[in-house]
């Protein structure tokens, strides 16, 4: 089943009808060809993106740094936590940071939000759980604990559009078991859990456009707004 699921979720009709997170990120990455990964972790989406002329993979966890390296997803790689980097203005076209702004305290994460914005030369990409959601230490990893919350309106006010993803948020919860792998259905709350993973997905047909009751977020901040958010200080 998880196999399954697994090619459904890569098919080309039906990731656009759903507007999958891969979906997404190679829509909003057309128009690039430098991207900075922060926290790129084992498996970024960013592999299904095949325009990226130059990618820099940021990873503070060694074992997940290894299983990126061997899978050949980033030209360049960097073992640093993101909070120590520092770049040149308008290093990349884009910045992107997949599930791993929840995994930083709210104040440090905000920080990292502005550094990002100057690196980037034309969007910052995030997604992230739809406020906080409780998760803990996976994959022996301490990184991977939840230490803040990002909802809609919390993103509106950085200057963030969004759209909803994973469909409606009460169907899901933390992820279960000690791993994260790459079980699409770890995080549904009911059983059985195949059922309402469909849900879920049927679900993420209009929760795209319904981001305030979806369980994740997909946020997308362009050069102009950028732009426009610094000309107020």
């Amino acid at each position: 089943m998880k196999k399954i699921i697994q090619k459904l979720y890569h098919n080309e009709i039906i990731s656009r009808v759903l507007h999958t997170l891969v979906y997404n990120l190679q829509k909003e990455l057309e128009d690039c060809e430098t991207v900075l990964d922060l926290g790129c972790g084992p498996d970024s989406p960013l592999q299904y993106c095949k325009n990226i002329r130059r990618s820099v993979g940021v990873e503070a966890f060694a074992p997940y740094l290894e299983k990126s390296k061997k899978k050949n997803i980033h030209g360049e790689y960097l073992d640093k936590k993101i909070e120590d980097l520092e770049f040149p203005e308008n290093s990349f076209d884009a910045v992107i940071m997949i599930e791993v702004l929840e995994h930083l305290p709210e104040k440090v994460g905000v920080e990292i939000l502005k550094k990002t914005e100057k690196w980037a030369r034309k969007k910052v990409i995030v997604s992230s759980p739809n406020g906080f959601v409780a998760q803990k230490a996976v994959d022996n990893n301490p990184l991977q604990r939840h230490l803040s919350g990002w909802d809609y309106d919390k993103m509106k006010k950085l200057g963030y559009h969004s759209h909803g993803l994973a469909g409606l948020k009460f169907l899901r919860q933390e992820v279960q078991g000690d791993t994260m792998g790459d079980d699409l259905m770890t995080s549904i709350r009911f059983w059985p859990k195949p059922f309402w993973f469909i849900v879920a997905a049927i679900s993420q047909i209009f929760v795209y456009f319904i981001p305030l009751v979806a369980f994740e977020l997909f946020c997308i901040k362009s050069k102009s707004r950028i732009d426009k958010g610094r000309s107020c200080f």
